[in-house]
């Protein structure tokens, strides 16, 4: 079996190398021409993690990643909501980590490059097209060439071709009114060095957390509510696009954070990146013979409960294991559809209303001026029932 995967990304790349482990032949085609480590910090939660490291690649992660141990949730104004250990600080099996988006995806292409040959991932070669017969799938690249396989895989985001040719009427990503500001420099660590900070619900939210072991570099992140739910996207999300710094620096007095000075941090930062929040309402299904959809390409959601790479990372997981087991490929797609896209789609919808960070915005409708004491504004179970759900949620598999 040969199996195409368009688009070299973290779910790209993760299901080549599932799909390696099983004995299953694979090439990726990346639209790009070079595999730069660009972006900012990203987490992987334990479920996601438990996958890497059945692949062998827990060593390299903690090269190159912070292994996290508490989550705090604050009230924008800075009065403590929650605080919760993560990964194995909460007594699961695998660890959660902290990490440069482009580091991440530097080892993975590293690992397929080591294990599937050199040319396992070509770039410069945007899959623009396919046909199909009951047998075989024709990948048409933007040279004009044809790569024949056994199924094609789109991993290639939320500007999918594939995802396009399939519902060319769907029109652009939805975006939520929000605008994301991203950055990263070197900071003196707070909380206890390996903490998640987020501060504030969806309209104004400022998050921070290190991403690096071997230095202080440090994430962070400004979302601010400049427009409205459902307003067509003012620009392309495109993870690269440069903001002006002013803009951010106006969003910054909207919050109070005792535990990082964010206004010097942001001000610190040399690069800083802009780009709308944007998802795609869920699909009825995204395989159709021979072709499917996995990562950003079938699910992509707003960041909220650290879920986008860790779900395509299941994805690869759930799709490997499918055409391993079974001896019709197109059975096989579209048992591993059954398997993830009503988890995937439920997920979309729960991170639509804050995802477990509505536990924020519960209690900042109730104290829009913070508090004194949580106890007056909500029962910490209650707020423990929000977090527990969606974590329970985003790691169950619908099997």
């Amino acid at each position: 079996m040969k199996v195409v995967v368009a688009g070299a990304g973290i779910g790209g790349l993760v299901t080549a190398l599932q799909l390696h482990h099983r004995g299953i032949g694979c090439v990726v085609y990346e639209r790009g021409d070079h595999l730069r480590e660009l972006g900012v910090g990203i987490n992987l939660l334990p479920h996601a993690v438990a996958e890497l490291a059945a692949l062998g690649l827990l060593d390299e992660l903690d090269r190159i990643a912070v292994r996290t141990e508490e989550l705090i949730y604050a009230h924008r104004l800075g009065p403590e909501i929650l605080r919760r250990p993560c990964g194995l600080a909460a007594g699961l099996d695998q660890p959660q980590f902290s990490v440069h988006r482009g580091r991440l995806r530097g080892m993975l292409l590293r690992a397929v490059r080591d294990r599937l040959g050199p040319h396992a991932v070509r770039t410069g070669c945007p899959v623009t097209g396919f046909t199909q017969s009951n047998h075989t799938v024709a990948v048409t690249l933007s040279d004009g060439r044809a790569a024949r396989c056994d199924a094609l895989v789109a991993a290639d985001g939320i500007h999918s071709t594939v995802r396009h040719l399939l519902y060319p009427d769907e029109g652009p990503p939805r975006w939520n009114g929000i605008t994301m500001w991203r950055g990263a420099t070197d900071w003196p660590g707070f909380g206890t060095g390996r903490s998640v900070l987020i501060a504030g619900g969806t309209p104004a939210k400022f998050v921070a957390y290190p991403i690096a072991p071997d230095s202080a570099l440090t994430n962070w992140a400004v979302c601010v509510a400049t427009g409205r739910d459902g307003d067509p996207p003012p620009m392309r999300q495109d993870w690269s696009r440069q903001a002006d710094p002013a803009r951010v620096r106006g969003a910054l007095r909207r919050f109070r954070t005792p535990l990082v000075d964010h206004t010097a941090l942001v001000a610190a930062t040399a690069e800083v990146f802009e780009f709308p929040m944007c998802d795609r309402d869920p699909l009825p299904r995204w395989t159709f013979g021979r072709v499917t959809l996995l990562g950003d390409a079938a699910h992509p959601m707003f960041p909220m409960g650290s879920n986008g790479a860790g779900q395509a990372i299941l994805d690869a997981t759930a799709l490997a294991e499918s055409l391993a087991g079974h001896a019709d490929v197109a059975e096989a797609l579209v048992a591993y559809e059954d398997e993830r896209l009503p988890v995937t789609a439920d997920i979309v919808q729960r991170n639509r209303t804050g995802g477990p960070e509505g536990v924020i915005d519960l209690v900042e409708q109730r104290a829009p001026d913070g508090f004194e004491r949580l106890s007056d504004v909500a029962d910490p179970a209650e707020l423990d029932a929000i977090v527990t759900g969606y974590t329970q949620a985003s790691r169950r598999l619908s099997r």
